[in-house]
């Protein structure tokens, strides 16, 4: 049985197989992208172990072809298996390791690129300084202790956390928390409209607000928003129930005990150990049209804690590497007063290229051991 096994893993048979595979996946990926969106295909095509399809009408899941995972990570079992069972030490295999060892270092590379790197954008308006970036379409419900704008204590909760509807505890906080409501993906309305169910008990904006559930997004311009209607409760006074929603763009203050909170329900933040402060964004248009030429943003990088200080232009193709992240002009306001950079956190970033560079070694390397003796071969006659 085992031997019947390691020959099926080292088939060259399966390697043709898989690749096939691999061709019709991101063809038919592809054309999902038309219906379902960017997002959603790859999660269901290339970031799955199998592609599912559901009846209509149902809830059941039938996987019906091998997702991304599960094809990358047979065919990297492949090739190890392939080159354990077959390689021989041997200077004329020089180049075959190295293309080998590049090949399995890019599905290596990928499979940690997907669970590892983290996008996210930092927003500046002109004069406007952040310390951190904001994901987006993650969301976080945050309490923040306001008592001593300060020193404020700022506590989150992520959404999924909010989503299981339980009790929530936090040594930061005198009270806890619960969602009596939770909608992943909502709309707000300020008036009865069919469909839509009031929000009730609760205090603050949620006062007089109409909502209701939507189905989860999956287009790559749009992003669920999600609503909860949160209890808090405790030692001190009777419960109380506040609307954090998405929606919502200011935080609502409430007072517990003696001391002043704000609740919001805001994209999940990511600090850092500096800041930067929007000097002046640029954006240059081609004479005599509105079509964009160049769109820049000059911002000043501080970090207290070095001392570092120093003034940064961020542009199309020119972006700024610092602290293990990326920093990318985006996009920007409608009044060209406010910037947008994407932040990009991808810690193997650098595995495509040295994969690319070994698979180049390699391949030399072999074209080389060929091509010396022939010449050879060619002069002496």
């Amino acid at each position: 049985m085992l031997d019947r096994l390691i020959k099926i893993f080292t088939s060259l048979r399966l390697t043709i197989v898989l690749l096939s595979l691999g061709m019709i996946l991101v063809f038919w990926g592809t054309l999902a992208q038309v219906t379902l969106g960017l997002y959603k295909a790859q999660n269901d095509f290339f970031r799955s172990f199998f592609v599912f399809w559901s009846p209509e009408g149902s809830d059941w899941q039938i996987p019906i072809f091998p997702g991304g995972y599960l094809i990358g990570g047979l065919l990297l079992i492949n090739l190890l298996a392939a080159h354990t069972r077959y390689y021989r030490p041997s200077k004329k295999k020089i180049g075959i390791v190295f293309i080998h060892f590049g090949v399995v270092l890019l599905l290596v590379g990928q499979l940690l690129t997907d669970f590892l790197s983290v996008e996210s954008t930092l927003h500046l308006r002109e004069g406007e300084t952040k310390n951190y970036s904001e994901a987006s379409r993650s969301f976080e419900l945050a309490v923040v202790d306001v008592t001593d704008r300060d020193l404020e204590k700022q506590v989150a909760i992520s959404h999924r956390r909010l989503s299981k509807q339980d009790e929530i505890k936090h040594p930061e906080l005198p009270f806890t928390l619960k969602a009596t409501t939770f909608f992943a993906n909502s709309e707000l309305k300020q008036r009865e409209e069919p469909g839509f169910q009031p929000v009730k008990g609760v205090k603050g904006i949620g006062e007089g607000v109409w909502m209701r559930e939507l189905p989860h997004e999956t287009m790559m311009d749009r992003r669920d928003v999600p609503t909860a209607v949160v209890e808090i409760s405790g030692p001190e006074g009777s419960p109380q129930s506040y609307l954090a929603s998405a929606h919502i763009a200011r935080p609502q203050s409430f007072q517990y005990g003696d001391r002043t909170y704000e609740i919001s329900m805001r994209p999940v933040r990511y600090y850092k150990p500096f800041s930067m402060h929007l000097l002046e964004f640029t954006h240059d248009r081609y004479p005599g049209t509105q079509i964009p030429k160049n769109f820049s943003s000059r911002v000043i990088l501080n970090r207290p804690e070095t001392g570092e200080k120093r003034e940064v232009l961020i542009y199309m193709n020119n972006p700024l590497r610092y602290w293990g992240e990326t920093y990318y002009q985006s996009s920007f306001d409608t009044d060209d007063q406010g910037s947008y950079l994407q932040v990009v956190r991808n810690p193997s970033w650098l595995t495509p290229y040295f994969s690319c560079v070994l698979v180049s070694i390699g391949l030399t390397i072999q074209f080389l051991m060929h091509l010396v003796p022939f010449l050879k071969r060619r002069l002496a006659t």
